[in-house]
């Protein structure tokens, strides 16, 4: 797969950042995707996700946040990220020609495109993917991450693992099972960075192509 350098201006004050653009020959399909808090678009969980997704024909514009194309020292602000998103997915309809367009991300980064959706409904934008919805911090379970989702009137994938310590599954269940426009799919044996339990029998090569159909599957029906 030939992946393609692109600069995009992610907002006037923090100027440039990377994207990196994939597209398999029969794509049908474009996932703007953003990453976790303390990754980038080089890291391996983002190429396990994207090279998952071209085997189904999905392409994908993995891209970084400011604080991240600048080394990664300290998160950027909410409005910062918003406008990342948006510009993110500027490009990727650009890209896609014509294709739908969805958009998420690993953990922080799917958090920060549906938090900038529930703000403004952003144009193209189809769906949101989220890759480890962190619903709550580590051993302190809550949900007032979720409030914003009710503002979310587009609909929303959850690929979450079954050993995710950031989602507990009783109470990420009835969050999307509250939202009229929310999907839950339990990935087996995967932690947070979809690892996988080793005596599970579950590769994470598997892991991330049970993900990946997944989405393939939503997304044909919306």
């Amino acid at each position: 797969m030939n992946v393609e350098r692109h600069k995009f201006v992610a907002t006037e004050e923090k100027g440039e950042v990377t994207g990196l653009w994939g597209r398999p020959s029969g794509a049908t399909h474009v996932l703007a995707l953003s990453h976790g808090a303390s990754t980038s678009i080089e890291h391996s969980s983002m190429v396990a996700i994207s090279e998952a997704l071209y085997e189904v024909d999905i392409a994908t514009f993995r891209y970084n946040f400011p604080y991240m194309e600048k080394g990664g020292s300290g998160l950027d602000g909410r409005a910062t990220c918003s406008a990342t998103v948006r510009s993110a997915v500027a490009r990727s309809v650009e890209l896609a020609e014509g294709l739908p367009v969805l958009a998420g991300g690993r953990s922080f980064g799917g958090r920060m495109t549906s938090m900038a959706v529930a703000e403004e409904a952003i144009d193209g934008l189809g769906g949101i993917v989220f890759y480890a919805f962190p619903l709550h911090p580590a051993k302190k379970p809550g949900i007032d991450r979720a409030d914003h989702l009710a503002d979310v009137s587009i609909p929303m994938l959850f690929l979450s693992g079954t050993r995710d310590a950031l989602a507990e599954l009783d109470l990420l269940k009835p969050v999307v099972d509250g939202l009229p426009n929310g999907s839950l799919h339990l990935v087996k044996a995967v932690d947070h960075s979809f690892k996988v339990l080793k005596r599970s029998g579950m590769t994470e090569e598997a892991a991330q192509q049970d993900a990946a159909n997944t989405l393939k599957t939503w997304a044909s029906e919306l």
